[in-house]
């Protein structure tokens, strides 16, 4: 345990059925009158702003890229200074809810550019801006992390930034903002949340708090991921998965992730594979490869991801590994069902793209925190010994 830590977590929630119809007096709570509203255009054409309801004068922009760019952040909010919006409201995945972070740290900071806050710690809390999330998928766990991930146009990367400045004031979770999300989809993003738990429980900042939020998550994703796909209808299993999508994501905020994601994120910027299937690819991978530096924390994880029982009649020394396989068989099952890649080959990897794959990853800094050192050469050797 560390013998000193820090855990952030001042997002306020709203969870359930008729969540959404909140969000006009959380506005009002808020001080918020006219809100820029970033929405991706599949939740606008289903409606979602009728189901929200209230009236206020809002500035609505649904044609957001699936990889947002620093050039689409600076002109949005060149868009929200120009009419004059005093507040953001992001409905949308990952793409829509890292460009409204953004967006709304440019208004708050009075910057022109994103790129003129890389490498700040952005000390000063600057002028207030209420921010309201409404994720549409269960994966990201965006809505309780401080961290952004945004497409550099110049350098072909996407950076990930990080900042407390990026957690909103408030974020709504509620069953009908993810009844009509493809069964491919569920699946990534189940896998995405999964991957953030688990690195969360074993990196070297995590902390007391930080595995409970982890733990749970894990536990959560066990018993309704499967389920989830295979009943998109039933509220209760996509409930259950946006609940640990949000766990997860405060979990990794405040210990953050590790080599998973750092390859992830270099398959995504190379070969474009979309973020949950990259982790779903690296994911078992990587802990069989890091099996002798966090068996501990894996045999803990063994008990939440397939129950009490089976973590009990699993020999003590086994239980890492039977984590590991049990994942294997979750992500096979998943792949059978909605066909997300289980080889880099299905995945449209090419030999030749593994060296930029692997210098892309070794720098990436989620890299610093990970239980066991990688180098080039492991990240290599990780992936070469990939099918």
């Amino acid at each position: 345990m560390s013998e000193y830590f820090e855990f952030y977590n001042p997002v306020k929630l709203l969870c359930g059925e008729s969540a959404l119809e909140n969000i006009p007096y959380e506005l009002e709570r808020l001080g918020a009158h006219r809100p820029i509203i970033l929405v991706s255009r599949t939740m606008m054409q289903n409606g979602i702003l009728e189901m929200i309801g209230g009236h206020y004068h809002a500035v609505i922009e649904s044609d957001i890229p699936k990889d947002s760019s620093f050039e689409v952040v600076d002109d949005l909010a060149s868009r929200a200074r120009v009419e004059a919006c005093d507040s953001v409201l992001a409905i949308g995945g990952g793409s829509v809810l890292d460009t409204a972070k953004a967006v709304r740290v440019l208004l708050s900071q009075k910057k022109m550019m994103l790129r003129e806050l890389l490498g700040s710690e952005w000390l000063t809390h600057g002028e207030r801006i209420p921010f309201i999330m409404v994720p549409t998928t269960s994966g990201t766990g965006s809505e309780c992390t401080g961290v952004a991930v945004v497409q550099d146009d110049k350098l072909k990367v996407k950076q990930e930034i990080v900042s407390d400045s990026f957690l909103p004031d408030v974020a709504v979770l509620d069953p009908r903002c993810t009844e009509k999300l493809p069964p491919k989809l569920t699946a990534s993003c189940g896998i995405d949340a999964l991957t953030h738990a688990i690195e969360a429980y074993t990196g070297l900042q995590k902390n007391p708090l930080s595995n409970a939020y982890a733990y749970a998550a894990v536990q959560l994703i066990g018993k309704n991921l499967i389920a989830a796909v295979r009943e998109p209808k039933n509220e209760n299993y996509r409930m259950a998965m946006a609940y640990a999508s949000a766990m997860a994501g405060i979990a990794f905020s405040n210990s953050m992730v590790g080599v998973v994601h750092a390859t992830a994120h270099a398959l995504g910027s190379v070969c474009g594979v979309p973020h949950g299937e990259a982790v779903g690819l690296m994911l078992p991978r990587v802990m069989r490869w890091q099996l002798d530096t966090v068996e501990q924390g894996y045999s803990e994880l063994l008990c939440a991801f397939c129950g009490p029982e089976y973590y009990a009649e699993t020999p003590a020394r086994q239980r890492g590994e039977k984590l590991i396989e049990a994942i294997e068989d979750t992500l096979l099952h998943l792949h059978q069902k909605c066909g997300i890649p289980t080889t880099l080959k299905e995945a449209g990897v090419q030999p030749k793209d593994i060296r930029k794959i692997v210098n892309l990853a070794a720098n990436d800094g989620a890299l610093l925190v990970s239980p066991k050192s990688a180098r080039k050469e492991d990240i290599f050797e990780i992936l070469q010994n990939m099918k």
